[in-house]
C-alpha cells in the first residue's frame, strides 16, 4: 500500500498569508488548501478529511480558539497548530490547553512553518501506528526519547543526565554556548518528565524588559499600570501542571530575579497589581550562554538566585568539542533538506567531510544547520562538495578581505550573490542594535522609534540573534 500522504489545511482571513503558506508548505510531501475563515474551514473539514489543521488565532469569522474547539470534539484525531502574534503570548498557553499540538508566533520563517507541521505530520503518524502489535507499539516508544544527535561521550553524557532528571520535578539550569541547543535539551526533559502531556513553553528572556516580563510570567491585576485596562493570567497560571523554560536569564532584572526567586521556594507569586496569592504547579528550567558565576560577583545576578536554580546543571558542549558528532548531524540535516527540496543527494565528498569535522563553528549547531541547508541548495551533483560550502561561508572565510577566490564564472556568480545576501543582512542587523542602543534595550521604544510594529521588530531581532549584551564575559 502507498504511504498515506498529509492533508493540511491553511485557515487565515488574509489571502496573502494562506498562499504563502501554501508555497512554504509546498516543499514537504503534504497535499495543501487554504480557507479564509473557521466557516469555510469546518465546511471543508465536513466534505474530506485533512490530518494538520493550521490556524491563525484571530480571525472576523469564527477565531482560530473556537475552530480549535469545534475540531477536537468533532475530529479529535486532527492535529491543530495555531498562529498567534505576540500579543497573545498567553492566548498560546491557552490554545495548548485546549488541545492545539503547537502554535507558532508571528512572525514566522519558512523553516518555522515546515519545521511544526513536519511535527505535526509526524505525531499524526505515531497516532495511526497504536492500532499495531503492543510489542511494536513499545518498540517505536523505546526508539526515541531525545533528537540530540550523536555518539560523542560528552553528548551521551547529556543525555544521560536527562533520563536521570526528567522524572523528577527538580529545577534544571542548561548552559550552553549560543547554538548549542538549549531548548532542544529542554524538551527533551520535558518529554521524558510526567508532564509531557501538559503544556511546554518557551520564553525569550532577551526580549523582555523587566517589568514586561514579569507582567507576562505572574499575570497582571487591571490597573496595574498605564495600559493594563484588564485582568491578565500570566504563563505560570495558564501553564499550571506543565514546564516553563526560561532562556537568557542573564537578562532578568534583579527585582523580577526576586521574584521568582520567591516563587521557587513556594510556588505561590501575587500578579503585577494583585492582592490575591496564587499557587500553581510548574517546573522551571533554565538556560543561559553568560557566566552567572562572574554576574554574581559584579552584582548583576542574585547570588541566592543563582544558588537556587544551580540545582541540576546540564552543560551543553559547543561543537568543536565533539568534532565525532559533526558527520552524523550534517548528514541528518543534510536528508532532511534533500528532502524538503526534493533533492537526491547521497552525502558529502572526501574532501566536504575534512572540511565539515576540520571548521570551528563558532555558531554551533544552529550554523552548522544553516550551512547544510545552503549547501543543498547550491549543490548540483550527487555528493555536497567543498565548493559549495566555501562558497556559503566565504564571508567568514575570508571573502572580504580578497583571500577567497571563486574558480569558476559559477562560483562567481554565487560568490556574488552571498556578498549581496550577506551585506544586506550584515546592515539590518547593524540597524537593529543601533535602534536597541539608542533606547537603553527597550524594545518597545526601538521599534516605535524605528517606525517598525513592535513584533516584526522582535521577528528581526530573532532572525539575527540580538539579545541584550550581558556586562560580563562569557562562560
Amino acid at each position: 500500500m502507498p504511504p498515506k500522504i498529509p492533508r493540511i489545511l491553511i485557515v487565515d482571513d488574509e489571502p496573502h498569508i494562506c498562499r504563502n503558506c501554501e508555497k512554504i508548505l509546498s516543499k514537504l510531501p503534504c497535499e495543501t488548501e487554504s480557507v479564509l475563515n473557521g466557516y469555510d474551514a469546518l465546511e471543508r473539514m465536513a466534505s474530506a478529511p485533512f490530518d494538520v489543521v493550521v490556524t491563525d488565532l484571530k480571525m472576523s469569522a469564527l477565531g482560530g480558539m473556537e475552530l480549535l474547539r469545534r475540531i477536537r470534539e468533532d475530529y479529535p484525531l486532527t492535529r491543530v497548530i495555531v498562529m498567534t502574534g505576540y500579543a497573545s503570548v498567553s492566548s498560546a498557553v491557552e490554545v495548548m490547553k485546549i488541545g492545539a499540538c503547537d502554535y507558532l508566533p508571528k512572525p514566522f520563517t519558512p523553516h518555522e512553518l515546515r519545521s511544526v507541521v513536519r511535527q505535526a505530520i509526524e505525531k499524526e503518524a505515531l497516532s495511526d501506528r497504536r492500532l499495531a502489535p503492543m510489542s511494536e507499539a513499545k518498540a517505536s516508544q523505546a526508539a526515541k526519547t531525545h533528537q540530540l544527535i550523536g555518539n560523542s561521550p560528552q553528548i551521551r553524557q547529556v543525555v544521560a543526565m536527562i533520563q536521570k532528571v526528567a522524572p523528577t520535578d527538580a529545577t534544571v539550569f542548561i548552559w550552553g554556548e549560543s547554538g548549542t541547543g538549549k531548548e532542544l535539551v529542554a524538551r527533551a526533559v520535558h518529554a521524558n518528565s510526567r508532564r509531557a502531556d501538559k503544556v511546554f513553553f518557551a520564553v525569550d528572556c532577551g526580549t523582555l524588559s523587566g517589568n514586561l516580563l514579569a507582567s507576562e510570567l505572574f499575570g497582571h491585576a487591571k490597573g496595574a499600570f498605564t495600559g493594563a485596562d484588564r485582568e491578565k493570567e500570566g504563563i505560570f497560571k495558564l501553564a499550571d501542571g506543565g514546564t516553563v523554560f526560561l532562556d537568557e536569564i542573564s537578562n532578568i532584572s534583579l527585582e523580577v530575579q526576586g521574584m521568582l526567586l520567591r516563587f521557587l521556594e513556594s510556588r505561590e507569586f501575587l500578579p503585577v497589581g494583585g492582592t490575591s496569592v496564587q499557587h500553581v504547579h510548574v517546573r522551571l528550567i533554565f538556560a543561559t550562554n553568560q557566566n552567572l558565576q562572574a554576574m554574581v560577583d559584579s552584582g548583576t545576578f542574585r547570588q541566592d538566585f543563582y544558588y537556587r536554580i544551580f540545582v541540576y546543571p546540564i552543560v551543553i558542549p559547543a561543537l568543536r568539542e565533539r568534532k565525532s558528532d559533526i558527520l552524523p548531524i550534517a548528514t541528518h540535516f543534510l536528508k532532511l533538506f534533500s528532502r524538503n527540496l526534493n533533492k537526491t543527494i547521497l552525502g558529502f565528498d572526501p574532501a566536504a567531510e575534512d572540511y565539515l569535522v576540520g571548521s570551528e563553528w563558532p555558531g554551533n549547531v544552529r550554523q552548522l544547520r544553516n550551512s547544510i541547508e545552503r549547501a543543498v541548495i547550491q549543490c548540483e551533483s550527487e555528493r555536497i562538495r567543498v565548493q559549495d560550502m566555501v562558497v556559503q561561508e566565504a564571508l567568514s572565510s575570508g571573502m572580504a578581505d580578497g583571500t577567497f577566490v571563486p574558480g569558476t564564472n559559477e562560483a562567481l556568480k554565487e560568490a556574488k550573490k552571498s556578498v549581496r545576501q550577506s551585506a544586506v543582512w550584515e546592515l539590518e542587523k547593524r540597524f537593529l542594535i543601533h535602534a536597541l542602543t539608542r533606547n537603553d534595550w527597550n524594545v518597545t521604544r526601538a521599534a516605535r522609534e524605528t517606525g517598525i510594529q513592535r513584533t516584526n521588530f522582535q521577528g528581526m531581532m530573532k532572525k539575527y540573534g540580538i539579545t541584550r549584551p550581558s556586562r560580563s564575559g562569557t562562560h
